[in-house]
């Protein structure tokens, strides 16, 4: 996935697998793959095959993917979300190519499945997009209009791709991919798929921040990951890879990365002096933390440092010079013009203008 525009590539699609499952088998029908983890003692015999658009959904973990513990391997209905398991690092990873500008020409999608961390399936398949491709896509991903010629379109696939996502977490570089399969259920008159999104763009960035770029390939090289870069398979598997790898180092559970992380609290504003020249002025200060150098220097002067412009605040201290450039376009600044022109008697001086009434400031 990057920024993609539209593509998709008929790709040699039989990499290896980074963490090596118990057994592992291939499924090729109708342009589409499905790489799957056999837990014994189910085998290949025992696989469910059933039939959605023109694509085969091929066998599925039946621990993973089924809420019901029965053996219920030739009902296609009895796919659904599983339960839910605390901490555990089940969820699915996607990736999508798209074949021009348009975000719902999907030209080709990869799916991988993780169970505790351990790749248990990956699906693939080129997808006839229904639209042109450009030949800015085509160089990011090899994908021409020949090589989808007669593929399922994403309506024919959409109940597919449904059922490994919707109801489950899903991880994928950016949220272009979100945005994609959105615009392509509306281009497609389907119903929009129901999944919680993760971005791996930002659980990178809090794991690694030192790295110069958070793009799937530069993350990929920094963690060892073997990527074929845009290829849908190959992205997807990389993607998710990288949330395991954030959680062993960091030790956070999935559900830890689906909230955002605290914040530390600021530290309060000093208290004012009881006494001095800025005693009854209640400040606000544009460009500085108000905790900082400035607002130790207005309470020492007696002034009340506020946290923000309002009906109250008679001073906008601003840390910068004046006429302010760009300052003039903050939040802050422009209430404080607001307040000034229905009457308000609020003053708007740089730090400089307002150090000079007052001694020792």
């Amino acid at each position: 996935m990057v920024e993609r525009c539209c593509a998709q590539t008929s790709k040699p699609h039989a990499q290896q697998v980074d963490r090596q499952p118990t057994a592992l088998s291939t499924l090729r029908r109708g342009g589409a793959s499905l790489r799957h983890v056999v837990p014994p003692p189910y085998q290949q015999a025992e696989w469910p095959s059933f039939l959605l658009g023109t694509a085969i959904a091929g066998s599925y973990d039946r621990v993973m993917f089924l809420s019901s513990s029965r053996p219920v391997l030739s009902d296609p209905t009895a796919l659904c979300a599983p339960a839910v398991v605390p901490d555990a690092l089940d969820f699915v990873a996607i990736d999508v190519e798209t074949a021009c500008g348009r975000v719902s020409s999907i030209c080709q999608i990869g799916i991988v499945g993780f169970r505790g961390g351990e790749i248990a399936f990956e699906y693939e398949t080129l997808i006839n997009p229904r639209d042109y491709f450009s030949s800015f896509n085509t160089r990011i991903h090899g994908i021409t209009a020949t090589q989808v010629a007669g593929k399922p379109c994403f309506g024919d696939l959409h109940q597919i791709i449904d059922r490994h996502l919707a109801g489950r977490v899903t991880v994928a570089h950016s949220y272009f991919d979100k945005g994609a399969l959105s615009a392509a259920c509306r281009v497609h008159d389907r119903t929009a798929i129901e999944a919680t999104w993760l971005d791996s763009v930002r659980v990178a960035k809090r794991v690694w921040p030192e790295l110069p770029s958070h793009r799937l390939n530069v993350v990929s090289k920094h963690l060892g990951i073997r990527l074929k870069h845009h290829d849908a398979l190959s992205d997807a598997r990389a993607a998710g890879l990288i949330v395991v790898k954030a959680s062993e180092v960091t030790g956070i559970p999935l559900q830890g990365w689906l909230t955002a992380p605290k914040r530390p609290s600021a530290p309060p504003a000093p208290k004012p002096a009881p006494g001095g020249p800025l005693v009854g002025q209640r400040i606000a200060i544009l460009g500085e933390p108000r905790h900082g150098e400035l607002a130790q220097r207005i309470a020492a002067q007696g002034g009340r440092v506020v946290a923000a412009v309002g009906k109250t605040t008679t001073v906008l201290a601003v840390c910068a010079e004046e006429p302010f450039g760009y300052v003039r376009y903050d939040a802050q600044f422009r209430k404080a013009q607001e307040l000034q022109d229905q009457g308000s008697g609020i003053e708007i001086l740089c730090a400089a203008a307002l150090a000079s009434r007052c001694s020792g400031f």
